[in-house]
């Protein structure tokens, strides 16, 4: 007979378990990160390979040009960002020198609001930037890890491409065998899932970047389209990720031209864009079978970004999807399911119950 403990002790058991999950994952995230885009990747990039074998191409050459033709865009995509980079970086200079000319009028209006003399200033603006020291190290550690995540990415990506069968079968032989119709269908549908919601992901992205990228031409803004396509690239990551995205092109207008017009008119626009994007690109293009509720969201997104950095935040929604998936096919989990969920019930089983129990009595 199985010894029942009371909840308090249960609970304990599982806040530890998922500590030391955290922990774990983090501690090993340098492996885990790349595998997991390789996996996303290698799931999205599945349905093309194939089509390539029933071309009856070989499978490694199916695989080989598949990951050619991603490379192939994504270099397109690099160059005409790097192009912007390279503008952006011969008019640092002039930004600089406006910025500062900014940070002194600023600094007069302080000095005069608040009675902080220029020295009392300037000694907490070296603080600041004495502390960012360690930050800016952290970043050059960081891109380090970017660029051995560019040669691990692919290659995860081929072998799990490669090694599909093999870990297919895996996953069905680890289970009893009355549970693998089971395993197919959740299989199948995290499959689907993912690869509807990063294509949906792709072409929202895509939209937004345009979107934005207009609109700050309109504007005069300099820097557009770099500007408008990593604003798409933050607006992936929810919430969060809108807030900094409009910040950008704020400062560099505050920076590049006089007057609050143009960061007025940025304001509104990325309002619009934001509207379109929230009412029609995300129920409509990004897929539906990822849709979690927006407290779970933020709260996975915080998460995400604790233990694994940006990558973490970028990918909480697909991981939250898989999850929520296998959670709606096994009973004891349902309830995790519907937690996750985007539907709201309009009454909870408290009230139901009292109603029930109002009718009875009477």
């Amino acid at each position: 007979m199985l010894k029942k403990y009371p909840f308090y002790i249960k609970c304990t058991v599982i806040l530890f378990g998922l500590v030391l999950f955290a922990y774990s994952i983090s501690a090993i995230k340098g492996i885990l990160i790349p595998l997991s885009f390789g996996l996303m990747l290698a799931i999205l990039l599945n349905p093309l390979v194939n089509r390539f074998q029933r071309w009856k191409l070989p499978k490694v050459l199916a695989i080989f040009i598949v990951l050619l033709l991603a490379l192939v865009v994504l270099t397109g995509i690099g160059y005409l960002l790097s192009t912007q980079v390279a503008k952006f970086s011969d008019q640092l200079p002039i930004l600089k020198k406006k910025f500062l000319e900014l940070l002194q009028k600023l600094q007069a209006g302080i000095s005069h609001q608040f009675n902080l003399n220029m020295q009392k200033q300037n000694e907490l603006i070296n603080k600041a930037g004495t502390g960012m020291t360690p930050n800016i190290t952290r970043a050059l550690g960081t891109l380090v890890g970017s660029l051995k995540m560019l040669i691990l990415i692919p290659l995860y990506t081929f072998l799990f491409l490669y090694y599909k069968s093999l870990i297919l079968n895996f996953l069905y032989e680890v289970f009893a065998e009355e549970h693998s119709k089971e395993v197919s269908v959740i299989l199948n549908q995290t499959k689907g899932a993912i690869q509807s919601y990063m294509l949906g992901l792709l072409l929202e992205a895509l939209i937004v970047a345009t979107l934005d990228s207009i609109a700050l031409m309109i504007l005069g803004v300099e820097y557009a389209i770099l500007l408008g396509v990593l604003g798409a690239l933050l607006n992936i990551i929810p919430f969060i990720g809108g807030i900094i995205a409009v910040l950008l092109p704020l400062a560099i207008a505050t920076i590049t031209k006089d007057g609050f017009g143009t960061q007025i008119g940025i304001i509104i626009a990325y309002m619009i864009i934001q509207f379109i994007d929230n009412h029609f690109l995300m129920p409509y293009i990004v897929s539906s079978k990822v849709k979690i509720n927006a407290l779970i969201s933020i709260i996975f997104v915080l998460l995400g970004g604790a233990v694994w950095g940006i990558p973490g935040m970028f990918l909480s929604i697909p991981f939250m999807g898989i999850l929520k998936i296998i959670f709606d096919r096994i009973p004891e989990l349902k309830p995790w399911g519907k937690l996750l969920g985007y539907e709201v019930p309009t009454r909870h089983k408290g009230q139901l119950l009292a109603i029930i129990k109002k009718g009875t009595s009477k």
